[in-house]
């Protein structure tokens, strides 16, 4: 900056200068400028781009987050003439023992980011073991403590050249004025999550947590400083697509964010403080099932799940949440013929498989203010599903529709659902029916259920984050009851196959499969 300006340089004086500008430009009149046409044409372009991303920039939309950085970056550059000592002002680069920690972990996830993209924050995390349990005496926890920070800003920091320092700044202005906080950049990172304002007590704004590997993660060094700025973030995270207002008397809402997260947000008098959750889905990537499924004996698991689903066998994958289900299911769907059409139910967009099965017929539904889960299903029978995918069974008219169209209407049918056992699986079912009024027969009802649901696939993750599928279970009809057949079991960190398929469902699977999978199948398993 030119001499004039010898003030020290603030963030707010910073974000107050930029704001400024930019209005400046939306509210500027093009027709009073007298430029050519050609001219008026570019910054009416402008002016639509630079209000589309100004609408976009928080809520997922990393195309709208670096166009308003690169605005930012020539406010700074072109209007206020920003020198190497005013970015000092502001992050102590000229002397590093001044630097906070919010300074030196802005500085190191930068230097990771520029190497491994959004990989950077794992990276990092891996190579200092940041993931690793700690022991107290209540237990084992995970946290990465401002000592974490101070070891790896101490061991990894370069020294900066001008550009860099400014893109630093850059990104620490644009939290503060459109993005989100101390969260901004951990967001955009390849984790299972993020979320805030879900500890501590009133007036300590220390609570960020990160979902990574099945592990939750306390980021106790960073902190939102106020209620102001966790309700403006919360405020603002959830908007992509006008999803509706937060408010007293609408506590809390489901939405998607531009890049397919899943956002929840709460409020008081519904919660006892603003909170948000976001669920990342980048990190579900589709993987092969030896990808998935890696300790000993993996090839026994393996055979059974792709046969499972060649033979058109009515299943569920059952599991606590970040147990691994939604990635199991997508690496699943591999094996369902090509021909066969797919109708998924949720109750907010995550599986997104036309990203991943490019070239198969998939058509997803998600539930809406105004569309019931039950309604989405209902039309369902009317776009030619062969086989039909519901991404959670959590109420009563959805499950009693999965027992309905799996009797009669669709192929075959994949779901989720949280139980811990088939048992529980089987009786939540039941009690759904008769809560629906489908059923008024316990034992009748319980019937159905058994008849339609063959197999239940029940995830776990164990307390460091290794996921893996604790058993499969084959759900036996006999003489008006059941019994659950384990037909591989999770033993010690090894697969171990306990029973074959029963005669009935290797015939019935038989009857799907082509002539060359038929005979690979009883070569195997003999029918």
């Amino acid at each position: 900056m030119e001499n004039k300006h010898k003030e020290k340089l603030t963030i707010e004086k910073l974000i107050e200068t930029i704001n400024e500008e930019i209005n400046g430009i939306l509210r500027a009149n093009l027709y009073e400028i007298g430029l050519n046409d050609e001219e008026l044409k570019r910054l009416r372009i402008r002016k639509r781009e630079l209000r589309s991303a100004l609408k976009n920039c928080g809520v997922g939309d990393i195309y709208s987050k670096e166009y308003i950085k690169a605005a930012i970056k020539n406010i700074l550059l072109d209007k206020l003439h920003i020198s190497e000592d005013d970015i000092s002002d502001i992050i102590c680069f000229n002397k590093l023992s001044k630097l906070s920690i919010k300074d030196k972990f802005d500085i190191v996830l930068f230097q990771y980011k520029k190497k491994y993209k959004y990989d950077g924050f794992i990276k990092m995390a891996d190579e200092f073991g940041l993931l690793e349990p700690i022991h107290t005496a209540n237990g084992l926890k995970y946290e990465i403590s401002k000592e974490d920070v101070e070891d790896i800003f101490n061991s990894v920091y370069v020294h900066k050249p001008f550009e860099e320092k400014l893109d630093i700044l850059i990104q620490r202005i644009y939290e503060r004025y459109r993005g989100l906080g101390v969260i901004d950049e951990l967001r955009d990172m390849k984790i299972d999550g993020i979320s805030g304002g879900v500890s501590g007590r009133d007036g300590d704004y220390h609570s960020v947590w990160a979902f990574i590997r099945g592990k939750t993660v306390h980021i106790s060094f960073l902190d939102f400083e106020s209620e102001d700025e966790l309700e403006r973030i919360c405020m603002n995270i959830y908007r992509y697509n006008h999803p509706g207002q937060l408010s007293m008397t609408r506590g809390y809402i489901v939405n998607e964010m531009k890049d397919h997260s899943r956002v929840v947000v709460v409020r008081p008098p519904f919660a006892e403080s603003f909170a948000f959750f976001v669920r990342k889905f980048d990190t579900i990537e589709h993987k092969d099932l030896r990808e998935l499924i890696t300790d000993d004996n993996n090839e026994i698991v393996i055979s059974v799940l792709k046969w499972i689903v060649k033979g058109c066998q009515v299943c569920g994958i059952t599991g606590a949440q970040g147990s691994g289900k939604t990635t199991l299911l997508m690496a699943l769907i591999a094996y369902i013929p090509q021909t066969y059409t797919l109708r998924i139910q949720e109750l907010a967009f995550e599986l997104h498989l036309r990203d991943v099965y490019t070239d198969r017929n998939i058509l997803t539904f998600q539930e809406t203010d105004f569309i019931s889960g039950q309604e989405g299903l209902d039309l369902q029978k009317k776009t030619d599903g062969v086989v039909n995918i519901l991404g959670e069974v959590a109420s009563a008219p959805v499950a009693s529709w999965l027992v309905q169209m799996a009797m009669v209407a669709s192929l075959f049918t994949m779901f989720t659902h949280h139980a811990k056992t088939t048992e529980s699986l089987i009786k939540y079912l039941r009690n759904c029916l008769l809560t629906d009024g489908s059923f008024r027969n316990e034992k009748i009802a319980e019937e159905q259920v058994v008849d339609v649901i063959r197999f239940d696939i029940h995830m776990e993750k164990d307390i460091n984050g290794h996921r893996y599928i604790e058993r499969i279970s084959e759900i036996v009809s006999e003489n008006g009851s059941y019994k659950i057949v384990d037909i591989v079991k999770y033993d010690n960190g090894r697969y171990v196959k306990k029973a074959d398929f029963s005669q009935k469902v290797m015939k019935n699977m038989v009857l799907h499969m082509t002539k060359e999978e038929g005979k690979e199948f009883i070569e195997e398993y003999g029918v």
